[in-house]
């Protein structure tokens, strides 16, 4: 795994965090800024490996996730945390902040901190948990919340909710899924399958 491009990596990401939606060459290489030939060298050798699907519709072939496949999530294990890895100090910073977090089985850190980072006001994450440890999750949010320098905006959802909210295509569960993963990479898998 270790010859993965950088190209690789981000059209592999970028179709997983779309859910629902497949992607040709075409359509695919302006949003990770390469060459439609590029674009369909990466997505042959991903099918290859059996990581990704075709599917030809008239003379396009379009591609999507290969869930089937145990190296499929393996592999987008890898590079979600990966992506984590690779991000900037300061991104890194509210990783390791939220690393610390016990109660949620799935942490998403998304929005302007991404983006503009020391700019940004705020903090946005989505923290999946269950009801149980609900109550436990919003006292950590809000212990960190009393010493930290931005204000966090956690978005809670159960399992079931981030399903829910995937399928009925809700535009601030779709952007946050955009965002890093920080724990719970084989449960956001498996939520997305």
């Amino acid at each position: 795994m270790k010859d993965i491009t950088k190209k690789e990596m981000e059209l592999i990401l970028f179709i997983f965090k779309e859910p629902g939606k497949e992607y040709n060459a075409n359509n695919i290489a302006p949003k990770i800024d390469i060459t439609p030939m590029g674009a369909l060298k990466i997505m042959k050798k991903l099918e290859k490996q059996g990581i990704l699907k075709a599917k030809k519709l008239g003379k396009a072939v379009f591609y999507k996730i290969n869930f089937g496949n145990d190296y499929t999530i393996g592999y987008l294990t890898f590079l979600l945390k990966r992506e984590a890895e690779q991000t900037t100090d300061y991104i890194k910073r509210w990783i390791n902040e939220f690393k610390k977090l016990k109660n949620a089985e799935i942490i998403l850190l998304f929005g302007s901190v991404l983006e503009k980072e020391s700019k940004s006001k705020d903090v946005d994450i989505l923290l999946v948990t269950d009801q149980k440890k609900f109550k436990k999750l919003k006292e950590e949010i809000n212990n960190i919340n009393k010493i930290s320098e931005k204000n966090i905006h956690p978005i809670y959802q159960s399992i079931k909710d981030l399903k829910n909210n995937i399928e009925n295509q809700d535009k601030i569960i779709l952007g946050a899924i955009k965002g890093i993963v920080i724990s719970g990479h084989e449960k956001l898998i498996g939520v997305l399958k």
